[in-house]
């Protein structure tokens, strides 16, 4: 007799957002660190992001909340990991992070840093750029925190430039100091602080961060891809080395370790943790307004169960970066923005039917105002822009 393996199919997989990805009214959290680890890790590359991410998940929004979670707290840390993509992941999950993926990539980070420094700069090797990674490191133990400019005055070496892509029509130069934060960072030696002006700004210091305890990689990647399926699962192989940004060795060694579960979807063949194969009661109806780079929308390489592809131009950049997202029910159903006088708009772009469309309106007008509520005076501007986006911020 031939075992049939389990199907889950689209609506479970949408359903199961409204859960695990806290989305549906009745499963907000009551803390900023819930909403993290529900969704592995919190978008950073944009610091807006990490705020309207969170707060679509909390029980009762608010930036202090986040403030508190990055900064008084410290219950929320960035990290370059993933994809070589910052994340902001709770303070217990950040070792699994530092030793499955941050680690290696400041390891190459640090590498390319020393060969531009080497071809685009005087008198640097990698015992000068130790020295100087040593001195901001002190400076910083005597500050506890600085901007990269406020280093550069004690530590001048970090004033110097590297000219990158010379003779290039797109030749420029970066200062030292821009380049060795950011991989003092991705190696988990300083983190950001509060940014110096609104939540939304870009200008931070940065801070030291204590060491935390060695992790094996292994046992790392096992855990991080454990986090990720029983969050995002069913997935396929492709959807867990897409996101992690590892090898298909490593991948597919990581779900070994853990176990994993084949099951039927849609797409063909995917993943769960063992236990997690029979599909869950029906979710409530639900609407959500997600911002740029949130990690539901860029959460699977194959978005097809809850976006259709024909949507992708109007709510992506041509990097891959997607834009405020509309949800209905676990499918992209539009996209919104702000306008420079704060209106938020929004448009749908899939058809429903009559009656579902009459709820689902008067669902997403809820959360615009619930949105608009707790934003206040703030005005966001996406880092990475969308022709949606644009057109409903004109």
């Amino acid at each position: 007799m031939i075992h049939q393996l389990p199907f889950l199919d689209d609506e479970e997989r949408r359903s199961r957002l409204a859960r695990r990805h806290l989305l549906a009214p009745a499963h907000r959290a009551h803390s900023v660190a819930r909403v993290a680890d529900a969704v592995v890790g919190l978008h950073a590359t944009d610091a807006a992001t990490v705020y309207l991410s969170a707060c679509a998940r909390l029980a009762e929004p608010g930036a202090a909340a986040v403030d508190r979670a990055l900064y008084e707290d410290v219950t929320l840390v960035k990290l370059l990991s993933m994809r070589r993509t910052i994340f902001a992941v709770t303070e217990e999950f950040a070792p699994y992070v530092s030793s499955s993926s941050a680690r290696a990539i400041a390891v190459k980070e640090r590498a390319t840093l020393v060969k531009h420094l080497r071809e685009g700069a005087q008198g640097w090797d990698e015992d000068r750029l130790t020295r100087t990674e040593q001195a901001v490191l002190a400076a910083l133990a005597t500050r506890a925190e600085a901007t990269t400019a406020e280093l550069s005055a004690e530590v001048t070496a970090l004033r110097e430039t590297i000219l990158m892509s010379p003779g290039k029509p797109y030749e420029a130069r970066q200062s030292v100091g821009s380049r060795l934060l950011r991989v003092l960072a991705s190696d988990g030696h300083v983190r950001r602080g509060r940014p110096r002006g609104s939540w939304v700004s870009s200008s931070y210091p940065w801070a030291l961060v204590p060491q935390w305890p060695e992790v094996p990689v292994r046992e790392a990647k096992a855990e991080v891809v454990r986090r990720w399926l029983a969050a995002y699962g069913p997935a396929t192989v492709e959807d867990v080395k897409w996101w992690t940004g590892w090898t298909l060795g490593d991948t597919r060694k990581a779900l070994a370790d853990l176990g994993a579960v084949e099951v039927r979807i849609a797409e063909g063949t995917g993943l769960v943790l063992p236990g997690d194969e029979a599909p869950e009661p029906a979710a409530e109806p639900w609407a959500a307004l997600l911002p740029a780079l949130d990690p539901t929308a860029m959460g699977w390489r194959g978005r097809d169960w809850y976006l259709d592809p024909v949507l992708a131009p109007a709510l992506f950049d041509r990097t891959g970066n997607v834009g405020p997202t509309l949800w209905w029910n676990g499918r992209v159903v539009g996209g919104w923005a702000q306008r420079p006088d704060g209106e938020l708009r929004w448009r749908r772009l899939v058809d429903l039917a009559p009656g579902e469309a009459a709820a689902a309106e008067r669902a997403i007008e809820a959360e615009a105002a619930r949105l608009a509520g707790w934003l206040g005076a703030v005005r966001v501007t996406p880092r990475f822009r969308t022709p949606l986006e644009r057109e409903l911020a004109s």
